[in-house]
């Protein structure tokens, strides 16, 4: 039977040594009132041999907007593989053991590499937040000046210089955006506003070659969540826009457990974790759990998250130990913005530097995202242990972007019983659309800052 390319994707999501998800929609179909079947098919070969592995065939759910992963194992590690995605019609159910095979010559080929497990093998990551794509009050989609930035991600990756991860840190759609006129409130609104921002052409391109990583922010949902949030919002808003990111955000990554290659149980939370080569990388969920206590303290975080992380960042992996989250640990927004970032959820961000004094835990790096500008710095506690903060924001952000001025560069944060922590040596605040590179190796990190269309902004080096 005929494969049809598929109408989103693919993308690469979570990528072990041994394993990669690769996620994809299909389309839906009616015949005589009824819905057809779709399905998936892949097939996968190491890169340049042209020996095809048995395709391997996976569901297109109605539920979730006719997407579905593949699950390809017993890879090699730090191997690059060719594969082809698409999908077909077929009304009975269908079995690995039973396809009898497609025509796979109008289906692009796709390459991946595998993770690395060498502990000390540095990484190239690009990492970055805030894609805004302009829709008319029509509600319609037409800007496409957001995709160049990942065009300039694409020509670094083809003139050799490669990307072993797509770190995507909230805001990858707008849903709000229109949102005294026409807010995205349904789920098929936000299907669509996610068909088209991942449809585009060098995003696209882009996600089906990289291993990608993402998290959610508030706009996923709508400005600030849940501050303003009703009773009503909590009742249809939340569940559509969580129903929608599960969709094509959350179900490539490393959050859902996989029983005999396929997806298995409901997630309860969002955050997640895994490791390439010298990073251990904790992608948190800084939006979700919020929650304001009856004693009058805030929680960024649940308890649940905090233990998880706390406990990871102490488990002596020798590894880098990343933390993702999509608004900034430090430095700390200009008053009116700082309740929304973890300067307003005080008491947390104490615990977190207070654990990792206490535990003289060395190579510590947050990665986060939110702001509309891009930064780094270091947090330096009374014994001379380090903690470095990389913000990288906006993909695209079509309204004025904020100064240095905005953000508090200089002076210290409070760590509890474990004293203070200082800032020290800030980069440039590049206020202009951008993305991060940032080479991590146990030694230390370079972090290079680039504009939408590829020039260098600046460029820094730490030492762990």
């Amino acid at each position: 039977m005929k494969l049809n390319g598929v109408t989103v994707g693919p993308i690469i999501g979570e990528t072990t040594p041994t394993r990669v998800r690769i996620w994809g929609r299909g389309q839906g179909d009616v015949i005589d009132g009824l819905p057809r079947r779709c399905f998936g098919a892949l097939r996968y070969a190491k890169a340049g041999s042209g020996d095809w592995h048995k395709p391997v065939l996976f569901k297109m759910n109605p539920n979730f907007d006719m997407t579905g992963i593949a699950i390809v194992e017993k890879l090699e590690p730090s191997t690059h593989y060719e594969y082809q995605m698409g999908y077909f019609f077929s009304d009975a159910e269908i079995s690995d053991a039973g396809f009898s095979g497609s025509d796979w010559g109008n289906i692009d080929i796709g390459a991946f590499q595998t993770a690395s497990d060498d502990d000390t093998e540095p990484r190239s990551l690009v990492i970055g937040s805030c894609r805004y794509l302009l829709k008319t009050f029509l509600g319609d989609f037409f800007d496409d000046r957001g995709d160049k930035t990942f065009r300039s991600i694409l020509e670094q990756i083809d003139s050799g210089s490669p990307v072993h991860q797509l770190l995507m840190m909230g805001d990858q759609i707008y849903a709000d955006d229109l949102k005294f006129v026409g807010q995205d409130r349904s789920v098929d609104k936000f299907y669509k506003r996610y068909r088209s921002a991942f449809g585009q052409r060098y995003i696209r391109d882009l996600m089906s070659r990289t291993p990608t990583y993402m998290t959610l922010d508030d706009h996923e949902i709508e400005d600030n969540w849940p501050t303003k949030a009703c009773d009503k919002d909590w009742k249809t808003l939340y569940p559509n826009a969580i129903h929608a990111y599960q969709s094509y955000q959350l179900s490539h990554s490393p959050n859902i457990p996989i029983k005999k290659r396929r997806l298995t149980g409901t997630p309860n939370h969002f955050w997640y974790k895994y490791s390439d080569g010298c990073c251990d990388i904790f992608v948190t969920d800084s939006r979700t759990e919020r929650a304001h206590l009856v004693d009058g303290t805030s929680e960024m975080i649940s308890q649940e998250q905090m233990s998880a992380l706390k406990r990871w960042l102490k488990d002596a992996s020798g590894r880098v130990k990343i933390v993702v989250t999509s608004v900034p640990f430090a430095p700390d927004s200009a008053q009116s913005e700082s309740k929304d970032k973890w300067s307003g959820y005080h008491a947390q961000r104490v615990e977190l530097l207070e654990h990792i004094e206490t535990h003289q835990i060395e190579r510590v790096v947050f990665f986060s995202g939110d702001i509309h500008a891009s930064l780094s710095l270091e947090l330096v506690s009374p014994t001379g242990l380090k903690v470095h903060s990389v913000v990288s924001s906006s993909f695209f952000w079509p309204y004025p972007h904020p100064s240095a001025r905005h953000f508090r560069t200089k002076g210290t944060i409070d760590a509890g019983q474990a004293g203070v922590f200082s800032l020290a040596n800030p980069s440039k605040v590049v206020g202009d659309d951008n993305f991060t590179r940032v080479e991590v190796a146990p030694q230390g990190m370079e972090i290079s800052v680039y504009g939408r269309k590829g020039e260098l902004m600046d460029r820094s080096v730490r030492q762990f």
